[in-house]
This record gives C-alpha cells, sequence and structure tokens, in this order.
C-alpha cells in the first residue's frame, strides 16, 4: 500500500495560493462503472468549490465526451465552458486547446501564475496517470489528491499512485489541500506551520 503522507525525496506541496486545481474525466458514463466514484466526486466538489472560493484557477477535462458523457452534474453546474476541455488523448498536455489553457494560467493573468497543479479524477491508471506524466515531462510541479482519485479496479490505482511518485509527484490528500488553500503563507515557506499537514 502506498503511503499518502509519505513525500521524502518528493517536492512538497506548495502553498495553494500558488496552485491551481485539475479535475481529470469526472464523467457521467464512467462514473457509474467505478464503485469509489461517489466519494471521489465528492471531494472533488469540495476541492472545487474551494479553489474557486480562493479565486484560483481550475480545469476540468473530458475524455470523448460523446463515448462517456459530459462531467457529472455535480461538478458541470460549477464550472464555466471555458473551464472544461475536450480530449481524445489519455494524456491531456498532449492536447493543443489543453496546453493553451495550461500556458494561460502559468502566465501573468488575472490569477497569480500557477507554480503547481493539484489534480484528481478518474480513471487514476489511465487519464489520470498519462496526465500527470505529460505535466511532469513539462517540468510541471504536480500534487495528486490521493483519496480524490479512483479505477476500477483498486490494484491499478495502487500501481498508478507508485509509478506517479516514481515521477516526482507528491501525493496528498484532499483535507491537506483544503488546510493549505485556507491557511495564510509563513514568511519564507510553504504556509505549513510546525506540526501541522
Amino acid at each position: 500500500m502506498v503511503n499518502v503522507s509519505d513525500t521524502t525525496g518528493l517536492h512538497p506541496l506548495v502553498d495553494c495560493n500558488d496552485a491551481g486545481l485539475l479535475l481529470v474525466d469526472l464523467q457521467e458514463r464512467l462514473a457509474p462503472a467505478i464503485a469509489e466514484s461517489p466519494a471521489v466526486v465528492a471531494r472533488c466538489l469540495r476541492l472545487l468549490e474551494a479553489f474557486k472560493a480562493a479565486g484560483r484557477p481550475v480545469l476540468a477535462t473530458e475524455q470523448y465526451s460523446k463515448g462517456l458523457g459530459p462531467t457529472v452534474a455535480a461538478l458541470r453546474e460549477r464550472l464555466t465552458p471555458d473551464e472544461i476541455i475536450e480530449k481524445t488523448a489519455f494524456g491531456a498536455p498532449r492536447e493543443a486547446a489543453f496546453t493553451a489553457a495550461l500556458d494561460r494560467h502559468s502566465g501573468v493573468t488575472e490569477w497569480a501564475g500557477v507554480t503547481e497543479w493539484i489534480v484528481a479524477g478518474m480513471e487514476a491508471h489511465v487519464c489520470v496517470l498519462q496526465t500527470v506524466l505529460c505535466l511532469r515531462a513539462r517540468d510541471a510541479k504536480v500534487a495528486l489528491v490521493s483519496d480524490a482519485v479512483a479505477s476500477r479496479v483498486p490494484l491499478n490505482k495502487e500501481l498508478a499512485l507508485r509509478r506517479m511518485a516514481a515521477a516526482g509527484v507528491a501525493l496528498t490528500d484532499s483535507d491537506s489541500v483544503l488546510i493549505r488553500l485556507h491557511r495564510p503563507a509563513q514568511p519564507g515557506g510553504l504556509g505549513q506551520a510546525a506540526g501541522t499537514a
């Protein structure tokens, strides 16, 4: 079992004031096939609402929406059309529309530049994994919200978490992200007080 609190040798999760949220393929026709999807969608909704409230960028991808349907309604109704990116490649950064959105949020815009992407979604071993590996190939910092990703087969998720951790992805959980999102940055640090998550 991967210990999601053990990020030894990995970069720490930056203060979420510099982070954007990326929701991968949380789609209507895929969700029913995944036993964990109700809990994953609920956690993603909490993250989405918190990032929106903080004025931080949010992007969501949809893998071949004609076949897998749109993003689940609970999330879709809180997203604007320009925050949802259609894709056919498993790794979202292989799509020109997605890389344009990344570049838009990484530069000087109405938001502070994004220095790290917080990633959640389905399926962990397919589109989440490929998207995260593509982001790492672009030298992006990535934190994976381990309790907000799922696969149809638990072993597939487990192996994907190991592979992402080996690629330099920080593994975290939704509560830790929410705590950091609401915590003021500490001078010269990561917004993390001693003895806290």
